[in-house]
């Protein structure tokens, strides 16, 4: 199979799956496995590259909100909240926890616990609690908007967040569940993570992209910028898609969804 087919297939893996509640971490493995594409550099760098793309996609639809978080919305002429309250020290909040544990265990979660394993055991893990965090929810959210959320909810989904250092948990599944305990909406919960997810991701990203930066060769760009493109543009169709369907379907179907692809780990992985 050429580069640029697998270049392709999964570029569309990681748009459709980074911001959906099913670990991407975890497809990634799978279908790279499937393609033969793994093991190697060029295969860890690639997979670096294409969640930049996705990056990028919740930059392209949350710019007028992530300019007015960081006070520049007034001064270009955008249409931000006249009332808004989210600010930049609710991001910081939300995502300390995180970039703390991230800093602490990088090396371990690398060395030790990135496995296909630990992703099993995550996809499950992640389920029952995406369950639970529906159960327990019903319906009864209290925080509908995102100019809502309180800084000791932004620290809770923080906290939920650091489960997501755990390969298969996904970040997307573990903020969400911790939102829906402190009480948003589904779609709330949803877009405090799409943008919480910007500053983390491009840190980690462009930490794994530095530390792969003299493995780079020519030859790869035509990979690489295929499946940046290819992860760019379905990534901003899934996150406008994945607003409007998690306020319909909520969490459940996406937790039995895990327990199957932690079944089709088993069967082609394990």
């Amino acid at each position: 199979m050429s580069d640029l087919i697998i270049a392709l297939i999964l570029g569309i893996v990681e748009g459709l799956t980074e911001f959906a509640p099913v670990s991407s971490t975890g497809h990634l493995i799978l279908v790279g496995h499937l393609l033969g594409f793994e093991g190697t550099t060029r295969a860890t760098t690639f997979e670096v590259v294409i969640q930049l793309g996705s990056i990028l996609a919740v930059v392209v639809v949350f710019w007028r909100r992530l300019l007015s978080i960081i006070g520049v919305g007034k001064s270009l002429g955008t249409k931000a909240p006249e009332k808004s309250h989210l600010n930049i020290l609710h991001i910081f909040i939300g995502i300390l926890p995180f970039m703390i544990g991230g800093l602490l265990f990088h090396d371990f979660i690398k060395n030790v616990l990135f496995s296909p394993k630990t992703v099993v055991i995550g996809l499950v893990a992640g389920g029952i609690l995406m369950i639970i965090a529906e159960l327990l929810h019903k319906n009864r959210s209290k925080t509908l908007d995102l100019d809502a959320v309180s800084y000791k909810q932004a620290l809770y989904m923080g906290l939920f967040q650091c489960l997501a250092l755990v390969p298969g948990f996904s970040r997307m599944g573990s903020t969400l569940s911790g939102g829906l305990l402190v009480g948003m909406n589904h779609k709330t919960a949803s877009e405090f993570s799409f943008i919480m997810a910007v500053p983390i991701m491009a840190a980690a990203s462009g930490k794994d992209l530095l530390d792969s930066w003299s493995h780079l060769h020519a030859s790869d760009l035509p990979l690489f910028i295929t499946g940046f493109l290819t992860a760019f543009i379905v990534a901003l169709i899934a996150i406008k898609f994945f607003l409007k369907l998690i306020s319909s379907i909520k969490l459940i179907p996406f937790a039995v969804y895990r327990f199957l692809l932690a079944l089709a780990f088993w069967m082609f992985i394990l």
